[in-house]
């Protein structure tokens, strides 16, 4: 998950290199890839299905994978000003990269491009998303989506309709606080920048994404009114008590937990929880539900999120090496793999998905969503995710900065005079992120 997944194994474990031999041939190149987070599971998944079938065709050299945990990121940047860093650079999202690339860390695919054929196999949109001053740098490792998960067993036995508005949403939301229940599974305590998962629905589906688009790209300020309402109602929601007492202890996999066992009545979320639901609905006896998230208007919202990215390291001792592991991901037969045991995490933006088939084990529902979500990038109906469309450091104090908000520190319109004030000072700077043309 790039900024959601807990560290399942343990602490030490976290730094081991996952290989799929012990020593390298002396002829071999040795191919570093620094990953995040993964359950036990996961790390076979990426064993079996990535290591050692890239190794075993790929016999001059040797991939392994390092899992570093919360602190990739942290770890990475250390890395990189130092000039050195894993071959494969993961990272969270498109703001990270417009950084690096600025920086001279990263190393141009323009011409692995044209070589793999990423432009015809990989959608425009994503590429674009992947470029900084022309060139690519990137390549999105897994497209997203927010909305809302819900217990559709719970929903049924209480007669309650999925909210298609924001009004309906809110009213749902208090029937299910009058009757014991927390509206919003929701929780920070292993991810503080689960903040900005709401700031960005909020903005969405309430300033609406043509007017964060006019945002992103200078044609109006964050200040403007249209933000300043949806702050307050995301503010509105905290205080009428939506997130419950326990969100800055709760993890975000414990809180969506709650959705499955009834304790809690919705999961303003993303698509990355797919990977959670086969753990807690069936042993609660519950079916789930996913849709768009309610909006003003009432059209379901999709807000578009690169989850995570990929790149080659600027520095690295086998770039070609490097090249040869991106191209072996974005193929038909390892999205099927992937994402027939591994859901959320590794939604690969292929142009063409009528090759890939999947297990009969995955969930309909996983299937629907991703359907539903490349056509409202297909028809450009999408809104924007804050990690994937911010710079930096506009990203980082945006999670600071709501929960100023919503602990009464600060104000709404406050809070985004400064994000703001610190957007247009890196736009001008040269560090946000590309931002598609709107079709």
């Amino acid at each position: 998950m790039h900024r959601r997944t807990v560290l399942k194994a343990g602490f030490g474990l976290a730094a081991l290199p996952l290989m799929s031999r012990f020593a390298f041939a002396a002829d071999q190149k040795p191919i570093s890839f620094w990953y995040e987070s993964a359950s036990p599971e996961n790390q076979d998944n990426l064993k079996n299905i990535l290591i050692d079938p890239f190794n075993a065709a790929h016999p001059e050299d040797l991939l392994s994978i390092d899992f570093r945990g919360s602190d990739l990121d942290k770890q990475l940047r250390v890395a990189m000003l130092a000039g050195t860093g894993p071959d494969v650079v993961f990272t969270a999202g498109p703001s990270y990269v417009a950084a690096m690339a600025q920086a001279g860390q990263l190393m141009p695919l323009d011409d692995y491009a044209k070589k793999y054929g990423w432009d015809e196999r990989l959608l425009p949109l994503f590429l674009d998303l992947g470029r900084y001053n022309g060139k690519l740098y990137a390549l999105a490792k897994t497209y997203e989506t927010l909305g809302l998960f819900y217990n559709k067993t719970l929903f049924e036995q209480n007669k309650w309709k999925v909210p298609t508005t924001i009004s309906d949403f809110e009213a749902l939301a208090d029937e299910m606080k009058a009757k014991g229940l927390t509206p919003f599974g929701a929780g920070n305590a292993d991810w503080r920048p689960a903040n900005e998962h709401y700031v960005s629905i909020a903005i969405n589906s309430v300033a609406g994404p043509e007017n964060v688009y006019k945002a992103l790209t200078g044609a109006i300020p964050w200040t403007d009114p249209a933000f300043v309402h949806s702050i307050d109602k995301l503010a509105e929601w905290w205080d009428k008590g939506y997130f419950g007492d326990n969100y800055f202890s709760l993890t975000l996999e414990q809180a969506f937990a709650q959705i499955a066992s009834g304790q809690a009545g919705m999961a303003p979320t993303g698509t990355w929880n797919f990977t959670n639901v086969q753990t807690y609905f069936p042993q609660n006896n519950a079916e789930p539900g996913f849709v768009g998230f309610p909006s003003e208007k009432g059209d379901p919202i999709f807000a578009l999120g690169i989850g995570s990215t990929l790149s080659i390291n600027a520095k690295s001792g086998n770039a070609d090496g490097a090249a040869a592991v991106l191209d072996y991901m974005f193929t038909d037969d390892y999205y099927s793999k992937m994402n027939s045991v591994w859901q959320g995490e590794w939604n690969l933006p292929l142009a063409d998905l009528s090759k890939v088939k999947l297990s009969d084990k995955v969930l309909p529902l996983y299937e629907d969503a991703m359907k539903e979500l490349a056509g409202a990038v297909a028809a450009g109906k999408y809104g924007y995710t804050t990690w994937t469309f911010l710079p930096p450091a506009t990203d980082t104090y945006l999670v600071s900065g709501m929960e100023e908000v919503w602990l009464k520190k600060t104000k709404s319109a406050d809070f985004l005079k400064k994000l703001d004030e610190t957007f247009k000072q890196e736009r001008d700077a040269g560090k946000a992120p590309a931002v598609p043309p709107r079709t």
